[in-house]
């Protein structure tokens, strides 16, 4: 099992940057796929970006592909969500998911972190 706590969210102009960062404690990090998943206001919760076990395969929405990179680090016990070009539809609590198996889909992730706040002004 594993906890996971978000970080690095904040206020930021549109067309900035943030790197948010997920720190995971448990002894089997490195046996579960991360994700990062977003909830706007008034809209459901939604698929971000995930990686594997090792890091070297990722995912993105369709939407997001090229602005959005996700990484992590299994030594560190971290995973990380740099996010590049922001618009004020990225406004959003941003996620932390982990979950043994390679989904999409929410449901699928039996650990999350409590969410970090990004707002992106206009």
């Amino acid at each position: 099992q594993v906890q996971l706590v978000e970080s690095g969210g904040g206020l930021v102009q549109a067309g900035g940057s943030l790197r948010l960062s997920c720190a995971a404690s448990g002894r089997t990090f490195s046996n579960y796929n991360m994700a990062w998943f977003r909830r706007a206001p008034g809209k459901e919760r939604e698929f971000v970006s995930l990686i594997t076990r090792s890091g070297s395969g990722t995912s993105y929405a369709d939407s997001l592909k090229g602005r959005f990179t996700i990484s992590r680090d299994n030594a560190k016990n971290m995973v990380y969500l740099q996010m590049n070009s922001l618009k004020p539809d990225d406004t959003a609590v941003y996620y932390c998911a982990a979950s043994p198996g390679l989904f999409r889909a929410a449901r699928e992730y039996g650990y999350w972190g409590q969410g970090t706040q990004v707002t992106v002004s206009s």
